[in-house]
């Protein structure tokens, strides 16, 4: 049978290389000299190499032997990096994680928290990659990502959900709408109107799309946007009003002299869940429920008054 190469061979051989004696070299490990031989002469049998050669003066290498020596001290060198590696992402937030996240939220958030995580944790590094929630779950379930942030409900029994923000709508109409100069805007007004939404690919969709018919108005099927700022575009040019996410909305709509109108509607009562959620089968639910607590610090320190807590 072929013998295998270990890792406590060559630490073995190392022993005996550095004290050049097969009894200290035994007494250094804590083994009978007996069985510093038989594990020198497995590698020997491994390696199908002479490394050792026994003489009065103790035990001296062979060019072989020193050669694989070289390589010994190098491998068990990278080996103890490893365990040391380990050991530290066990204690601390550490490694990388691939983050899938919407577009309609991750752009609006994820700075904030990636710079909070630089000055904080600059072991850990995510790489992050938008898509569509419908995308991000099938995704994450293949292993293309470790977890997403994305709108919720999310229907999977494989994966474990942690609920973190209520993000507002806004009412967004354009400067010249019959709605622009109110000051509450009611279910009434928004009878019969055309309302724009992003694609079927998106959760938001869904919940406008329930939103208006629930209204009686007219989803425009014939104008799903790609993106937020396309729906956003759509709406300063009058075809339609919509609803935009708070974060988004207090980056791209100025209070003063956008493209589009605020309008009040439903204060405190429209709302997105967003979550985080990950495999069920992860090793790393303590890291990803850490990284929740960051990113609900964040939301609290920099996006009062734009999201609330959920719970």
């Amino acid at each position: 049978m072929e013998l295998q190469l270990t890792l406590k061979q060559l630490a073995y051989f190392r022993a005996l290389a550095e004290t050049g004696h097969y009894r200290k070299a035994a007494e250094r490990i804590g083994i009978s000299q007996p069985s510093l031989s038989l594990q020198i002469a497995n590698l020997e049998a491994a390696l199908e190499l002479k490394l050792v050669e026994r003489g009065r003066a103790g035990a001296v290498l062979t060019p072989e032997g020193r050669e694989v020596l070289e390589k010994t001290r190098s491998i068990l060198s990278e080996v103890a990096l490893l365990q040391e590696t380990s050991g530290r992402m066990k204690s601390e937030l550490a490694g990388t994680f691939r983050l899938g996240s919407s577009p309609t939220l991750g752009p609006y958030l994820l700075p904030r928290v990636f710079h909070h995580l630089h000055e904080n944790h600059p072991s850990l590094k995510l790489i992050v990659r938008d898509g569509a929630p419908s995308e991000l779950l099938q995704e994450l379930l293949s292993g293309v990502h470790d977890f997403i942030l994305t709108q919720l409900p999310v229907s999977s029994s494989d994966v474990t959900i942690l609920r973190l923000l209520r993000e507002p709508l806004k009412l967004a109409v354009a400067r010249n709408h019959r709605l622009a100069q109110k000051e509450l805007a009611n279910d009434e007004d928004l009878k019969g109107e055309s309302i724009l939404a992003l694609s079927r690919r998106f959760t938001l969709h869904n919940q406008v799309a329930d939103l208006a018919n629930s209204l009686g108005a007219n989803l425009l099927y014939d104008y799903e946007g790609t993106s937020l700022d396309a729906i956003r575009q759509m709406t300063a040019m009058n075809i339609g009003v919509s609803f935009l996410p708070s974060l988004y909305a207090a980056s791209e709509i100025p209070e003063v002299g956008g493209d589009v109108v605020l309008v009040p509607y439903r204060p405190g009562r429209l709302n997105r869940s967003i979550g985080l959620v990950w495999r069920k089968s992860s090793g790393h639910h303590q890291t990803f429920a850490f990284l929740s607590e960051i990113i609900l610090s964040v939301a609290r320190n920099e996006f009062s008054g734009l999201v609330s807590i959920e719970g």
